[in-house]
């Protein structure tokens, strides 16, 4: 980067915009750790465990898995049900994982116990207040930095934590379809994502860490059994109380397939971003 280079911009504070509703408020899930961890206890109770991960998924291991060498040591933060935890720390000589839910590190260290895992830790913290003990030969997360505040110092952390590579992974837009064209054709308001890949990407450079970006093209198939589970689950999306929603059943329709013996399939194709560096000296 060049030192004289001024964007006029403050990622940070646009990070933390986009981290509030489209009625300008913070959830309670981003500002209260109690209701976040009943969130994911809950999530716990209703999971159930796939041995074969989902393609859109596996395509994203199969990137981070490209970074990762046999005898590493990973950090990963934010691991949530494991949807990554699992091959990376398979790969690698040994695994961390720091995670601010208590019930999400019980989860992962049963669930690794279980498959044999045994060369894996478990730390309990929240990562942009936790300092490491131990560089790790990569330190990576994926879609975990949705509630953090101190973004900033997050990011770092991972530059200082990491002896050879950085990586987070977010998954991308565009959005399903529909909702832009019911958002353009009825001027429905629809409650869009706020935040994407180029907020961290902007926030890196400001600190002064080039970062290389590889873009996925991903794709995910949605069935439906019937109607009333296909409009629900593709409606929700609309904040307006008042609309017409026969139209907007209409549009969605466009961009759906009726299934031989039954249903609908909706497939979304979106994009990934890996933003991945070598650790930068920062000032």
């Amino acid at each position: 980067m060049y030192q004289g280079v001024r964007m006029g911009m403050n990622a940070k504070e646009q990070w933390l915009e986009g981290m509030k509703n489209w009625q300008g408020d913070l959830s309670q899930r981003m500002t209260d750790d109690v209701v976040e961890e009943a969130f994911w206890r809950e999530h716990i109770r209703k999971h159930v465990i796939r041995e074969q991960a989902a393609p859109h998924v596996k395509k994203i291991q199969t990137e981070l898995l490209s970074l990762i060498e046999p005898g590493d040591h990973v950090l990963e933060i934010g691991p949530g049900m494991g949807t990554y935890s699992f091959a990376a720390a398979e790969k690698a000589a040994r695994y961390t994982a720091v995670d601010s839910s208590q019930g999400m590190i019980g989860f992962l260290r049963e669930e690794m116990e279980r498959r044999g895992m045994a060369a894996a830790t478990f730390v309990h913290a929240k990562w942009e207040e936790h300092t490491v003990s131990e560089q790790a030969d990569i330190v990576f997360g994926v879609n975990c930095y949705y509630r953090m505040q101190q973004i900033d110092r997050a990011l770092v952390e991972m530059n200082n934590a990491a002896r050879r590579l950085a990586v987070i992974a977010l998954t991308s837009g565009p959005e399903r379809p529909h909702l832009l064209a019911i958002h353009q054709e009825l001027g429905c308001n629809i409650r869009f994502q706020r935040r994407d890949y180029i907020h961290l990407t902007n926030m890196l450079y400001e600190l002064g860490i080039d970062a290389n970006c590889r873009i996925l093209d991903l794709e995910r198939t949605y069935h439906y059994e019937i109607e009333e589970q296909l409009v629900k689950e593709n409606l929700k999306a609309i904040m307006d109380e008042s609309y017409d929603r026969q139209a907007a059943k209409e549009i969605l329709h466009r961009y759906v397939e009726p299934v031989a013996d039954g249903g609908y399939r909706y497939t979304h194709r979106f994009k990934a971003a890996l933003l991945y560096w070598r650790p930068e000296q920062l000032l």
